[in-house]
């Protein structure tokens, strides 16, 4: 099917943006531009017109687009930049109220015609929720193990050799994808993080059975099952503005949507939500991180959140907070500003289950502004009837840190160094519980390069690993595996050798009990040959993404993009697939393959799913959901 001009040019433009979009939300400037009566109009004369003037009034060397070359842009493509992109930081203080505002100011009309041909055929939408659940959410267990057996991945290790690309499927207007699937029999739910559209894809073909647009940014990744007594299956997702949404699974229809925000902004879900018998145990990540970077902001505000909500009804139970609600210090900033806190702690990651002793399991990010707390950057076992506190284990204590520290010349909100380690050093990825004959392990990886191996009753240190010593970017980002014997740790640290950090980016094993090393793989650069949009190959090539076991394999990928499939025993690389590329796909829409990051790798019935594209901190755009199968099948 020929795709209108329109929305090739949404996709272009949104790869372009997050590569090319410096803005600055500065002093107020009229503009001579239209739309002069709409809402959204003043809120970007305010807080945008000093950088993106109109196209009669930009310069000869202007570099920055114009009002006219953003009003080119699909809304998807506009929301990203500004809640994800290279606008986030400068946004960040924004409502988003006063976002949804500009970009509805700011969005060329959208065009759906592409999703006609995304969809199955009239007579091929059935969703057969009687089948094998095959994956039902991004832990794969409540262990949060990322081990998958056989007989759900429907792939064995002699399969990984063997794989080809059975479908690519593209979106238009997005520059990245994060979430993981679930997957039930011969159906795929997939949320297009981007598009704002959650997709129940048949998983053969990679045509649609039913689409659900989202009135919110979507974020997290998927869980599926049934919700308490009224026995619907459902499909739950968390956003990226703290709304928390039960679709049921074989219609698309909206059952409920709750509201978990408790700080106004800056609330993100990030982590997957975990169905428990009658509770859905939703992991916030507000922090103020992003508003810190702002000189006038009173830093900081929010924190980390555990809300569990009443499956059936969308209702909240309890919630648990990382830390009270932040004060006026009597502290000033260098430019005179009030200073609030504690703040952070954020929860990225999915919660994790632990039936037998009645706990859930969560990690924490770090500070974002004094006093700092004991629960930053840290592993907390939470009672998981009542929310109550158990035990927490600290990897870095002072951890205190938000955007305004990122540059080369600290703003005035980056907190005092003194008492601040002004790392950013947090938990990214879920603690896994391993059950052992021998006594139950806890493990989690950190942003410091370490691998931490717990007593889940006591948060007593049983043993430590650290490889390198993490950035911000670097250590382990997104999470760990495990198979119940070793545990699998990948290291991201993007950049250059530099003072005391050397770039240790691989895949690094060790077994469970004594925490004695096993293999490693230690990734060098290839950029030979490859697509000239990839970013940064010299250097941003480690594995950030949450990886995956089936039988004797493990999949990871890089943040270059390569697809890695390594013998889990010895290392061997049993397969590998360079993602950054152009595809043809099923539905005609433009593709183009990046970066692969998060939790961008998933399986079931036979098939492997990767999301490659990630325009974000510092990856490279892309828009394609990647099918692979055993070649012959």
């Amino acid at each position: 099917m020929r795709l209108s001009s329109a929305i090739k040019h949404s996709l272009h433009s949104a790869i372009l943006l997050s590569l090319l979009l410096p803005l600055s939300f500065t002093s107020a400037q009229t503009r001579n531009s239209v739309a002069a009566d709409h809402p959204g109009q003043q809120v970007f004369e305010q807080n945008c017109s000093s950088c993106h003037v109109s196209a009669a009034n930009s310069s000869d060397n202007q570099t920055i687009p114009t009002i006219e070359s953003l009003q080119t842009l699909s809304a998807a493509a506009l929301e990203f930049a500004i809640n994800e992109g290279v606008m986030y930081g400068q946004a960040s203080t924004l409502s988003n109220e006063q976002k949804a505002m500009i970009v509805d100011f700011l969005a060329a009309e959208e065009d759906d015609s592409w999703l006609a041909a995304t969809m199955c055929d009239a007579g091929n939408r059935m969703i057969d929720l009687n089948q094998p659940t095959y994956l039902p959410g991004i832990g794969v267990d409540a262990n949060s193990s990322r081990n998958m057996s056989v007989e759900n991945a429907g792939l064995n290790t002699a399969d990984m050799a063997n794989l080809e690309l059975a479908w690519a499927l593209a979106f238009p207007g997005v520059g990245a994808l994060r979430a993981s699937p679930v997957m039930v029999g011969s159906t795929l739910f997939y949320s297009a993080t981007g598009s704002r559209r959650v997709f129940a894809l048949d998983a053969n073909s990679g045509c649609a059975k039913w689409v659900f647009k989202s009135p919110t940014r979507l974020r997290s990744s998927l869980a599926y099952g049934s919700l308490g007594a009224s026995g619907t299956n459902a499909v739950i997702f968390g956003d990226g503005e703290g709304f928390v949404y039960a679709l049921n699974a074989e219609t698309g229809e909206q059952i409920w949507s709750t509201d978990v925000r408790s700080h106004g902004r800056g609330v993100r879900l990030t982590g997957g939500m975990v169905l428990h018998e009658n509770q859905v145990f939703v992991p916030v990540s507000a922090s103020g991180v992003s508003q810190g970077g702002t000189a006038t902001f009173e830093c900081c505000t929010g924190h980390g959140e555990i809300v569990t909500l009443n499956a059936t009804t969308g209702a909240i139970n309890w919630v648990y907070h990382t830390m009270g609600e932040a004060e006026y210090t009597g502290e000033v900033n260098s430019i005179g500003v009030r200073l609030r806190g504690p703040s952070g702690a954020p929860i990225w990651s999915t919660p994790t289950v632990d039936a037998a002793r009645g706990t859930l399991y969560v990690t924490t990010g770090e500070n974002t502004s004094h006093p700092a707390t004991n629960t930053s950057d840290a592993i907390i076992a939470l009672n998981i009837e009542t929310g109550a506190e158990k035990w927490a284990f600290q990897g870095m204590v002072h951890d205190v840190w938000n955007t305004a520290c990122g540059g080369r010349s600290p703003g005035p909100n980056c907190p005092n160094q003194a008492p601040s380690t002004l790392a950013d050093k947090d938990f990214g990825g879920s603690a896994i519980l391993v059950n052992r004959a021998e006594g139950d392990i806890l493990l989690a990886g950190q942003k410091t390069g370490d691998l931490w191996a717990l007593n889940p009753d006591t948060g007593s240190l049983l043993w430590n690993q650290r490889i390198g010593s993490g950035t911000s970017l670097g250590g382990n980002h997104w999470g760990i595996a495990s198979d119940g014997e070793k545990v699998f740790h990948p290291i991201n640290d993007p950049g250059t050798a530099r003072g005391t950090y050397i770039p240790r980016p691989g895949m690094y094993t060790f077994f469970i009990g004594t925490g004695e090393p096993s293999w490693s793989h230690e990734v060098v650069p290839d950029c030979e040959n490859r697509s000239e949009r990839l970013r940064g190959c010299e250097n941003r090539n480690g594995f950030s993404v949450t990886p995956l076991l089936i039988d004797g394999a493990l999949i990871t990928a890089g943040i270059d993009g390569r697809l890695y499939i390594f013998d889990k025993d010895n290392g061997d690389i049993l397969f590998e697939y360079d993602t950054v590329k152009e595809y043809d796909t099923v539905n005609g829409v433009p593709g183009l393959g990046g970066a692969i990051d998060a939790h961008g790798i998933a399986a079931g019935g036979g098939m492997l799913f990767i999301n490659s594209g990630y325009g974000r901190v510092g990856g490279t755009p892309g828009n394609v959901l990647l099918a692979f199968k055993p070649k012959g099948d």
